[in-house]
């Protein structure tokens, strides 16, 4: 069954291509071309054109189409293999993959990637669409993401996100100096009720969320940072971050800006580390930043000191 959704324009000036492609159920700007093209976006029940000018307080029904297929097809997509044995794989995702199919982006995915290089080597708890998933991270962010390739491995690492001995560690650079070299958001997150395409800091059907972060390096206007997931919600870093008054520097959803010339949020999965689902040994993995992140603190002047 089809699904409709409302978008609301905060600022005007945006094309309405651009304006949906930040909605997570859309996710990129060549999937609300389609939706437009095809006439799934209307506003006062007529259909709109890809390059129209919203306004303050524009409010577009975004009919999301069913899947195509019910299941996701092998694709010969590049992956950065960080660790792979007969159980668990590990990626170094690119900024701009996208994890899994979903309406709106039906293929080119992460899990298209895996299940060309994995063959039917994956765990068939995450569905059709998601086989092998353990945990996701958002199409705009890079970094290392864990699969498994059974469902005992699955079913053991889900565990570990459970009861957090699965340590997620991701770098960003966030606008606005901190007084503290670290701390602790503890604070619950759930859909924005006032923008149902965002998550929130909000006590309304949320659940609880707690980050700790640790400052790398101070800028003049810029603050380099470490932050270790406690929990794994939707959005939750850039939540957070923006909630203590620093937003990760491109991320215009909630409320960072595009200095440098950032077109996404400055987000990197740089560490990982769990308890292997079968020898129960630790495993730790670290990745170096990406070439776009070192451009972008290239950009910030000097460090403060």
């Amino acid at each position: 069954m089809a699904t409709t959704i409302e978008i609301t324009a905060r600022e005007g000036g945006d094309r309405i291509d651009a304006l949906l492609a930040r909605a997570e159920e859309i996710r990129s700007r060549s999937a609300a071309a389609r939706l437009i093209e095809e006439g799934y976006v209307t506003k006062n029940g007529a259909p709109v054109r890809k390059n129209y000018r919203t306004q303050a307080g524009d409010v577009f029904a975004v009919l999301l189409p069913e899947p195509t297929a019910s299941t996701a097809e092998p694709q010969d997509i590049p992956l950065d293999v960080a660790y792979e044995d007969d159980d668990v794989i590990v990626v170094n995702k690119p900024r701009g993959l996208v994890v899994h199919p979903a309406p709106g982006h039906p293929d080119g995915t992460l899990v298209n990637a895996l299940l060309a290089h994995c063959g039917d080597s994956l765990s068939g708890i995450g569905g059709e669409l998601r086989p092998g998933i353990v945990h996701r991270i958002d199409k705009d962010t890079s970094g290392l993401i864990i699969a498994a390739k059974n469902d005992a491995a699955h079913a053991a690492l889900s565990a570990q996100l459970k009861d957090r001995s699965l340590s997620r560690v991701y770098d960003a650079i966030v606008h606005g100096t901190f007084r503290a070299d670290g701390g602790t958001v503890d604070a619950p997150i759930g859909r924005d009720p006032r923008n149902r395409q965002r998550m929130a800091v909000t006590e309304k059907n949320a659940r609880p969320a707690v980050t700790h972060w640790q400052i790398l390096t101070r800028y003049e206007r810029y603050t380099y940072v470490r932050c270790r997931l406690e929990t794994g919600r939707t959005h939750q870093i850039r939540v957070h971050m923006a909630h203590i008054g620093h937003p990760l520097l491109g991320d215009t959803v909630y409320g960072g800006r595009r200095d440098k010339g950032l077109s996404a949020q400055c987000l990197h999965a740089r560490g990982l580390k769990f308890i292997h689902p079968r020898t129960g040994e630790p495993v730790e993995l670290w990745t170096e930043l990406p070439d776009w992140f070192q451009e972008a603190m290239s950009k910030l002047g000097s460090p403060i000191g």
